[in-house]
């Protein structure tokens, strides 16, 4: 038996009755399904996933939309499943944060062996990782558990939106970001996109963080690419 709770989401449930059914005859007995991103959002505070299969073009809340909702809380593997199959189309799924781009049609064996390669990744570190809810940067620590913010020694406020683009950086670091995507997985709609916004909450974390703010160690400005956290030594607990 295949460990690891799965969610499907397609609006076309001829699709999503055969992912779930192949997957269910390869051994996963705990799949859930559902045809729209409002849904699948109400599944998800309810139950823990350990993979996501997301179709892009849902009723209602596009699976664009919805990734960077579900990245605020979770960093499970999610694979966008989607009609729309050219490269500019994969790549820009990569952008908005999924694991893995598998176009329609598809080989329902290959989804298979790919949710298997993931899902064994992410199990095997899933248990470590769930009690390391604190990052440790040295000079601060972010509490991912109580959403807390505390710079040598000394508990510090965070607005919602603040925290939320803290705790992103953290969760992945040494990773380059440019500010639309860092809008995206925050303010989550990029038809608002707004650079200055973006360049107002990096300001305001360095202000937290950071020594000297004007001279950032931590939160790196990468000209012409975008920011990235550096860890000098990060340990978690």
């Amino acid at each position: 038996m295949n460990k690891g709770k799965i969610l499907i989401v397609d609006d076309e449930v001829a699709i999503l009755n055969m992912v779930k059914l192949v997957l269910q005859k390869e051994g996963f007995s705990s799949v859930d399904s559902c045809t729209s991103g409002e849904e699948a959002l109400t599944l998800i505070e309810q139950y823990t996933y350990d993979l996501i299969i997301l179709d892009i073009m849902l009723p209602g809340m596009s699976g664009y939309e919805l990734v960077p909702q579900i990245r605020a809380t979770s960093n499970v593997p999610i694979f966008f499943l989607s009609a729309k199959t050219s490269d500019l189309d994969k790549l820009t799924g990569f952008a908005y944060g999924c694991d893995d781009y598998i176009p329609k049609p598809f080989n329902p064996l290959e989804v298979v062996a790919r949710v298997k390669a993931q899902l064994s990744r992410y199990l095997a570190t899933k248990g470590h990782i769930e009690q390391e809810r604190v990052l440790d940067y040295g000079r601060f620590q972010l509490n991912l558990q109580s959403a807390e913010l505390i710079v040598e020694g000394k508990s510090i406020p965070c607005t919602a939106q603040i925290y939320k683009l803290l705790a992103f950086f953290c969760q992945n670091c040494n990773r380059v970001f440019t500010k639309e995507q860092l809008y995206y997985q925050v303010w989550g709609d990029d038809l608002l996109y707004d650079e200055n916004t973006v360049m107002v909450h990096i300001r305001k974390i360095r202000e937290k963080i950071e020594e000297n703010p004007s001279k950032p160690q931590y939160l790196l400005t990468l000209r012409g690419l975008g920011y990235k956290m550096v860890s000098h030594g990060k340990v978690q607990r």
